[in-house]
């Protein structure tokens, strides 16, 4: 047996500085060099063989005799925000910064190696680390994938994950089911015909139909969805031209979309390309307009039977008042492609980051929203305590429902 808060508390020095020096040297999609060397030199001072896959992402393979294959999966990637937080260890690298707590996955993975690997004695099976790059656009777990990942390591009967979020530090939520959406990402290129700004007449205004589109696509979830199918759709940037007396040539749409159910995607998918391509029509535009997708998320839907057992034993592990049902949220990630590619069962649980007392005060007020940041923020900043620990402690005992004696 562990003694799992004391295993986990004796990390604590170690765990703390590890996560600074993460979060000051945060890398971009799959540009996570020194962070994968950093994760290879954690696990080869503890004995073990690591295997880079994807480029920049370091699976470890630990062998402890007959039993189950547990998958845990942790991203490492960074984003393109300039931190405001004021921390004493921010971000050293100017335009970067961990504003979605991958820092705080890599760091809870790695502590959870050390206390199985130092405890032997308390579980059998194969433990697999896997530490994916690129989650932020999507391409981490697929290149994994691409690179021969389901033929290089043992096929896991259980893969496993967590999210730190938005909520109380120490507390973990768990959902069957879809808890993460499906979010796709699209480039609309609309071909017009330019011209000087005082002669429209000899022009094809791109611009007048992309403004025309933008207001069109609104109507796909008001209109088109059955009330109550959540579906969203996000025009997020209109680029086109240059000055203000000279019609552009062209014009350029950045769109979003999120959906739970695919075939709700499909709807909304093909909506926007009937939609785009009627008002290219309308305003007499023969040259078809391109629509690129890119940045495609999976749905993570959990299984029930996985997240069952996972939820039994961080109960136990961590007590029923540092339990709760998450709620599905509209953020997606790409944790789902490992899992499938194998037709592994999986779960991924949210965990919470900030200060519990900060968090239910706003929560009593109402402005969860004002008062504490969401993902990607520019001063996302989990608290190191409870929320590494917390994190560990869910880590090892979700494998140990798997894998303990």
């Amino acid at each position: 047996m562990i003694d799992l808060h004391a295993a986990v508390a004796d990390l604590r020095t170690w765990q703390e500085a590890l996560y600074q020096d993460l979060h000051r040297h945060p890398e971009l999609s799959l540009q996570e060099h020194a962070t994968a060397e950093r994760i290879e030199t954690e696990l080869r001072e503890l004995g073990l063989t690591t295997e880079r896959i994807g480029g920049t992402g370091v699976v470890a393979v630990i062998e402890n005799g007959d039993g189950p294959t547990v998958l845990e999966r942790a991203d490492i990637d960074g984003l393109p925000v300039t931190e405001a937080s004021g921390l004493p260890y921010a971000s050293e690298e100017p335009g970067r910064m961990h504003a979605c707590g991958h820092d705080v996955h890599i760091s809870t993975l790695l502590g959870a190696v050390r206390v199985l690997t130092a405890h032997r004695d308390a579980w059998h099976g194969t433990f697999i680390a896997l530490f994916q790059p690129a989650e932020e656009t999507a391409q981490g777990a697929r290149a994994m994938v691409a690179d021969g990942l389901v033929d290089r390591i043992p096929r896991p009967d259980v893969a496993l994950a967590q999210h730190v979020m938005p909520g109380a530090a120490g507390r973990i939520g768990t959902l069957a089911g879809p808890l993460l959406c499906q979010g796709d990402s699209l480039r609309v290129t609309i071909h017009g015909r330019g011209a000087h700004g005082s002669m429209p007449h000899s022009a094809q205004d791109p611009v007048v139909v992309a403004s025309a589109i933008v207001l069109r696509l609104q109507t796909i979830v008001a209109r088109e969805l059955r009330p109550g199918t959540f579906g969203v759709v996000t025009v997020g940037a209109l680029n086109a031209g240059t000055k203000s007396n000279i019609i552009p040539a062209t014009a350029e749409l950045l769109l979003n979309v999120r959906t739970y159910d695919p075939a709700v995607r499909e709807h909304v998918l093909a909506a926007i390309r009937r939609i785009v391509d009627g008002e290219c029509a309308a305003a007499g535009i023969e040259t078809p307009a391109d629509i690129e997708l890119y940045d495609a998320f999976p749905l993570t839907s959990n299984d029930p039977e996985v997240t069952a057992t996972v939820t039994g034993a961080l109960t136990a592990a961590l007590g029923e008042e540092s339990m709760e049902e998450a709620e599905p949220t509209t953020g997606s990630e790409d944790f789902s492609c490992i899992p499938d590619a194998f037709g592994t069962p999986y779960t991924s649980w949210v965990l919470g980051g900030f200060d519990p007392e900060a968090y239910d005060r706003a929560v009593e007020r109402g402005t969860v929203a004002q008062d504490i940041p969401a993902n990607h923020a520019l001063n996302y900043t989990p608290v190191m305590q409870p929320t590494l620990s917390a994190g560990t402690t869910a880590l090892v005992a979700a494998a140990l429902a798997y894998m303990g004696s």
